[in-house]
């Protein structure tokens, strides 16, 4: 075999699986369609550090976000990555809201995730712009610079003598019955073939493709597209000390457009959820929605007026459900004997669990 393993895909997972596997000392390669590593999902997201509160209890998202969400604070700190343990307010501004903050609280408990339960005065104490008749505190919720996280992990992982392959897409991987076939196209369209003993499919937005090409039924692996924009908030630097979300989107479609902040200290509004049925990958954030964030971050903040709201980035979501589906978990599939694993619908929490991710794929092997 050429390779012990090879990643296609080098996102934040792919990047995390690639600096696990080669610290154990095997041969790793890892293919990427981009010039550069994280320039999919991984570099258009609200980089907040999840502490676990909406995911089902059992779920692989759960798990894998409570596990995460320390070992990532560990990482940064170890590698003096930028982050933050800043805190998050999840707020109430309508009474039937109350209800719903009751069940996220009920639903973190049982994820083992503690969260403090605040009245509108103590929340005014907390932040002064936010309104709010009530609401619940994550302390364990933070920001880190998705970009930094990354170069971290792959520095290390070429230092462990990772071979990365750039602008190169895995067309297909056959498994041989003593390994796999992995088929490459480089950007110059010529086409070759390598080994691997083992193969994990870590491609994002196109995972559900490659593992469909690799022989696996549509009906299993079928992801759906959901874009999210963001628009810049002008708030003065610091002016917000922690990030302000409402109540969660029903079936957890979204969290709704919540306010987060910068590590430089900047305050930026979003996502919100829209459906991709085409599966187009248009990245532009559509000035016609602004108001939308307008309507929806004056429900919790104060003195926000339109001209405050300027478009700034989009990213999409591989999510396994579409409008109307309940909500649906992480897939990691794996085949003949996890001679190939493949990572499918991996959306949020994503970031804040790739490095525990990466730890519980490498224990099935």
């Amino acid at each position: 075999m050429d390779f012990d393993i090879a990643i296609a895909g080098a996102g934040v997972i792919g990047l995390a699986l690639a600096e696990t596997f080669s610290q154990k000392g095997l041969c790793v390669a890892v293919v990427e369609t981009q010039p550069s590593f994280g320039q999919g999902i991984s570099s258009r997201n609200s980089e907040v550090v999840h502490a676990g509160i909406y995911y089902p209890k059992e779920s692989l998202k759960a798990k894998l976000c409570t596990t995460g969400n320390p070992m990532l604070y560990r990482f940064c700190k170890t590698r003096c990555i930028p982050h933050l343990c800043c805190g998050k307010l999840i707020v109430a501004t309508e009474p039937d809201q109350e209800a719903e903050l009751d069940r996220l609280n009920a639903n973190a408990s049982a994820c083992g995730v503690s969260l403090k339960r605040l009245t509108s005065s103590q929340v005014k104490k907390m932040e002064p712009r936010v309104k709010a008749s009530s609401a619940l505190f994550s302390p364990t919720t933070g920001i880190v610079s998705a970009h930094h996280l990354m170069a971290a992990l792959y520095r290390t992982a070429r230092k462990q003598k990772v071979i990365f392959s750039f602008e190169t897409r895995v067309l297909e991987a056959r498994h041989t019955g003593s390994g796999n076939t992995i088929r490459v196209q480089y950007r110059d369209g010529k086409e070759e073939n390598f080994t691997s003993t083992y193969f994990i499919n870590a491609a994002g937005l196109y995972a559900d493709t490659l593992a469909q090409r690799s022989g696996l039924p549509k009906d299993e692996v079928a992801t759906h597209w959901w874009k999210g924009e963001y628009a810049s908030l002008a708030l003065p630097q610091n002016a917000l000390k922690h990030l302000i979300y409402p109540v969660p989107q029903k079936a957890n479609t979204g969290l709704g457009i919540h306010t987060t902040l910068g590590i430089d200290g900047t305050t930026r509004l979003g996502p919100n959820a829209i459906y991709l049925p085409e599966k187009t990958e248009d990245y532009r954030v559509e000035p016609c929605r602004l108001p939308s964030f307008h309507e929806a971050a004056s429900r919790y903040l104060e003195g926000i007026t339109p001209s405050m709201i300027t478009p700034s980035m989009a990213g999409i979501r591989p999510k396994r459900q579409k409008p109307g589906d309940p909500v649906q978990d992480f897939l990691i599939h794996a085949v003949s004997k996890k001679a190939q694993i493949h990572l499918i619908g991996l959306e949020s929490p994503g970031l804040t669990a790739s490095l525990a991710l990466a730890e519980h794929i490498s224990g099935l092997f």
